[in-house]
């Protein structure tokens, strides 16, 4: 990741406020600076070494070509992971987490694929065939499954990682993560266990300014490993042109040299 972390910018975001001290959890204590009329405070110098380590693994997985999934079911979070994820063109869970999402991904794509046949009966007149019932019945499973899985409907494998606002909360993913050992990155609150993430961002993941700038970083790391697998697209495409064109130039000549003898 090119950009520097600034710690100001971590403490005008509210990032270092931690849970009450009694609701701590004992294995965040290295993360941990000190205690403020009973409010654990993040050492926000432990949260942007942690920051940029999580950062430069997600640019290394979007250069990759692998999908990173973000998960943030919580109110102050999910509108901003929303927004984020449409804008990297990454898949998003917002809503409630749909049980075997990971671990049992073909039942979840079926599911999918049930939202494109009802579009394909709209658009071949089937639909309209079928009696007023049947239609309503249709429109409300098809407004349900857009709601709970329209945001990974273009997401056909497993992704590389997954992105989380509070582990707490979001247990379940985190579970079936672990399971399938595919990379967890989370911000993690002074009230959770880090062991169960592989990259831990310590921050306060309550405040949506402080979702916001870890957020904001993570965005751009993305964006630079995306933009490093384009252009490496672009180079072997090029590359591959370039061989075309020279093959065409060396049949010119030896057609023009069969034709001279």
């Amino acid at each position: 990741m090119t950009e520097k972390i600034d710690i100001k910018d971590l403490i005008n975001a509210g990032v270092h406020f931690g849970h009450i001290t009694r609701k701590w959890d004992p294995n965040m204590a290295p993360y941990i600076y000190t205690e403020r009329t009973g409010i654990h405070i993040i050492d926000l110098y432990k949260t942007a070494a942690k920051l940029e380590e999580a950062c430069n693994a997600l640019q290394k997985i979007a250069s990759s070509g692998k999908r990173i999934m973000f998960v943030a079911t919580k109110k102050q979070a999910k509108d901003i992971v929303a927004d984020v994820s449409k804008s990297l063109g990454m898949p998003y869970i917002t809503e409630r987490w749909p049980g075997g999402m990971l671990t049992n991904f073909t039942t979840i794509r079926k599911a999918v694929k049930k939202m494109s046949q009802i579009d394909r009966m709209k658009q071949d007149g089937s639909f309209t065939a079928l009696s007023k019932r049947e239609q309503l019945q249709i429109n409300r499973q098809r407004e349900k499954l857009e709601k709970n899985l329209g945001s990974i409907v273009d997401m056909t494998r497993l992704p590389g990682a997954i992105f989380v606002v509070d582990i707490k909360s979001e247990r379940i993913a985190v579970a079936e993560a672990r399971k399938l050992n595919i990379p967890v990155f989370a911000m993690v609150d002074t009230n959770s266990d880090p062991r169960l993430v592989d990259f831990v961002i310590p921050s306060n993941d309550d405040a949506s300014k402080s979702i916001s700038k870890i957020l904001e970083y993570v965005t751009k790391a993305i964006t630079e490993g995306l933009s490093e697998r384009k252009n490496t697209k672009d180079k072997t495409q090029d590359s591959k042109d370039d061989e075309t064109t020279e093959d065409h130039s060396v049949k010119v000549v030896i057609e023009d040299e069969d034709n001279e003898k």
